[in-house]
This record gives structure tokens, C-alpha cells and sequence, in this order.
């Protein structure tokens, strides 16, 4: 059974197991009509995109040939810096979901799509599809909840070290595609003992992690500059600046979607012969939302719909607006809180709670004690199940791309 860490009231006590099953149903309805309506609108959306993304590096990259003269480097950086953004975000990240898989187009497919970004597209699927969207916001099974530097819950431990997780939380924002790379290689892990720093596993990983780093430092710091002949110097400052207002920009999406007050975290035990109808409720008590413009979800990569992205991270991403309004309204029919809010508003929540729990315990919270069970692996839920309702699916083929 879902079970949200130890609260006073928990959100879920009034729901039925009928209900949360029901609630799996109605779910599964809304994910097949959408995903048996994919076609040329879709197609053409992601095309455009892509286009449009490239497009506008090229320009910008062009412009800063020239960045020696302030006004073309202030052009130039803040064009290069959307690019990178939507080439991330709304492209790269949903390619490698697989949401654009059913087009059989292999330029587009997330088997063959490498991005701009220090983590290999092999590694990243593996840790954020597989693992994060299947161990979504349960505490110590989620990387991503806390990037394993953090504290994110007062049932957590305290120790003297997370004073400093601001601080931590601030320069992972700062070279986020770095901390990323990090964990997806789970290098606490691996450096802890010389037989792990030896494995072949490993170290095939960091070979990769570091012939990945190396092509991005060479594209951004070396050759793009040395084209700009005099502006050399200028050009590296311009991809620098681009580079690192793309990190701030993910980071600050990411933590929306997962660390505002109103976003559940879980315990281990909460995924025990977890059923298709509980993997979905947890998808919506462990996400939250940012509202805004069209111009807003696309610079998010639709992750401004991070709710609905949770549920479904294969739909294509341009149709999560189109079935917000049916999430939420099963939200209210089932007495659950749809968590969602303008960006500084999610932002600084999110950024509160850092500063919060890097303090030890205050009042009624002071008296919690956690409870650690482990819990067994479980496969990649989010995918449709063979089995009844109430069965837990059965695990998906290691070579299947999850999200």
C-alpha cells in the first residue's frame, strides 16, 4: 500500500483500495486515448522544434563570432542560452523518454539521440527512466529526491553536514549537467572501496562520462571560440555564461516539480507489491506543477505539467496540456490536492524547504524517528500492465526504454 511519510493526516486516508484502483482505470483510459490519436499533428510538432532550436544556435553562435563588440555578445549568449534550454528541456530530455519512438524516425528516436549535455544518453536513461521514474520521491531508492547531497525530510537523520545543503544545493544549480553526470555514475558509491573504483562496470561508465565531458568542452571552449578568431576569449565567457544559465534553469524546474510544500515523499516500504492503481497515485501525490504561458511549458520541456509528465512519461510531451484539465478534475473527484503555482512562488518553496531541513527538527517534528525496511526491486510501472489491476506488472525487457 501507499504509504507517504509519517504525517499527522495523511492525504490518502479517505481513498478506498477500490478507489485507487478506480483511480488506475480512469488513468489508463486517458493514456489510451491520447496515445491512440498520435500522429502528424505530433510529428510535425517535435519537428518544428528541433528546427526552430537549431535555427536559433547556428544564429547565435554566428553572432558571437562578432562578441567581441558587447551588444552582439549580449545577443548572442542570450539566444545561445534558449537554445541550449529547449535543446535540453522540450527536446533531449522527452527524445530519450521515448515519447517520439512511434514516428520510426531515426533521427528522433531515443535509441540514437545523444545531447548537449555532460551525462552520455545511455547513462541518463538508466538512472532517471529506469530508476527516478520508478522509485518516484521514495526516500533512499530516488536519486533525484536530494541528488543524494541533501536532506529532504524531517523524518531523514539530521547530522551537522547538511547546515551546509543550501550552499551544496547552489553549486549543483550552478553545474547541474556535472551533478548529474555524478550520480548517474553513483560515484559515493563507487569510490568508496578499491574493489568498486576497479569494476569494469565502473569504470567503462566514467571512461564514457569523461570522453562525453571532453566533447562538450571541446565544442564550447575550444573550437567555437577559435573560430571567433579575435573574440576567442569573449565567445568562451558567452558559452560559459549560456552553459550556466541552462544548469540554474533545469535545476530550478527540476526542483519545482519535486520539492515544494505540498509534494509527498514516501518510504521504502510504500513500493512492497505496490499495484498498478498505487504506482499511479504516488505519480500524483510526489509531483507538482508550474503555471504559466505556452512560452513557459516549452522552456520547461513540459515539465511545467510535471503531474501529468509522472503519469505518462511516454505521451508526447505537447499533448500534457491537453490533459491537465482531466487530471485535475479526477484530482478533485477524489478529494487529492493538485499541487501547482507560478515559478518564484514554486521556486522559493522549493528553496524554503532546503534552508528548513538543513536545520535539525523543531516542535512535534523533533520527535520523529524513521523507520528503514528495504525494499525489494521492482520493474518500470509506469507501463502498462498484462496483469489485472490489482496484480504488480510484470518486470519490462532490460532493453526497453523506460521513463
Amino acid at each position: 500500500m501507499t504509504t507517504v511519510q509519517r504525517k499527522k493526516s495523511s492525504p490518502i486516508a479517505h481513498l478506498t483500495p477500490e478507489d485507487i484502483e478506480q483511480i488506475g482505470v480512469e488513468l489508463d483510459a486517458i493514456r489510451d486515448e491520447v496515445m491512440g490519436s498520435r500522429g502528424e499533428r505530433d510529428a510535425a510538432y517535435i519537428r518544428r522544434v528541433i528546427a526552430w532550436q537549431r535555427g536559433l544556435e547556428l544564429g547565435s553562435r554566428g553572432v558571437l563570432l562578432f562578441s567581441i563588440f558587447p551588444p552582439a555578445w549580449l545577443v548572442g549568449t542570450a539566444g545561445l542560452s534558449v537554445a541550449k534550454i529547449l535543446e535540453n528541456m522540450e527536446i533531449g530530455h522527452n527524445i530519450l523518454h521515448g515519447q517520439w519512438d512511434w514516428m520510426r524516425d531515426p533521427k528522433i528516436h531515443s535509441t540514437k539521440w545523444e545531447w548537449d549535455h555532460a551525462s552520455p544518453a545511455e547513462q541518463w536513461k538508466h538512472s532517471h527512466n529506469e530508476l527516478h521514474h520508478t522509485y518516484t520521491n521514495v526516500i533512499g531508492r530516488d536519486n533525484d529526491l536530494g541528488y543524494g547531497i541533501m536532506r529532504v525530510d524531517e523524518d531523514q537523520k539530521w547530522h551537522p553536514a547538511h547546515l551546509g545543503q543550501p550552499f551544496y544545493n547552489f553549486v549543483n544549480a550552478c553545474f547541474f549537467e556535472y551533478g548529474i553526470a555524478a550520480y548517474d555514475l553513483e560515484l559515493g558509491k563507487n569510490l568508496k572501496s578499491k574493489e568498486s573504483r576497479r569494476d569494469p562496470k565502473f569504470r567503462a561508465a566514467l571512461k564514457k562520462v569523461r570522453n562525453k565531458i571532453g566533447k562538450q568542452v571541446l565544442k564550447d571552449y575550444i573550437v567555437h571560440p577559435a573560430l571567433s578568431g579575435p573574440s576567442f576569449l569573449h565567445t568562451i565567457a558567452a558559452n560559459f555564461t549560456a552553459n550556466l544559465v541552462r544548469n540554474l534553469w533545469s535545476h530550478s524546474v527540476i526542483m519545482c516539480g519535486h520539492f515544494p510544500n505540498g509534494v509527498e515523499t514516501f518510504e521504502k516500504t510504500s513500493i512492497e507489491g505496490e499495484t498498478r492503481g498505487e504506482w499511479y497515485l504516488r505519480q500524483m501525490l510526489g509531483s507538482a506543477n508550474i503555471s504559466g504561458s505556452k512560452a513557459m511549458h516549452l522552456m520547461t520541456g513540459n515539465l511545467s505539467h510535471q503531474i501529468e509528465h509522472h503519469l505518462f512519461p511516454d505521451m508526447p510531451s505537447n499533448r500534457y496540456k491537453e490533459i491537465a484539465p482531466k487530471i485535475q478534475d479526477l484530482f478533485q473527484r477524489y478529494g487529492l490536492s493538485y499541487t501547482s503555482g507560478p515559478l518564484p512562488k514554486q521556486v522559493a518553496s522549493a528553496w524554503a524547504k532546503v534552508f528548513r531541513l538543513s536545520l535539525p527538527n523543531r516542535g512535534e517534528a523533533a520527535v520523529r524517528r524513521p523507520v528503514e525496511k528495504k525494499a525489494p526491486a521492482v520493474a518500470n510501472r509506469w507501463r502498462r500492465a498484462q496483469a489485472p489491476a490489482a496484480a504488480v506488472p510484470a518486470p519490462a525487457p532490460a532493453a526497453t526504454v523506460a521513463s
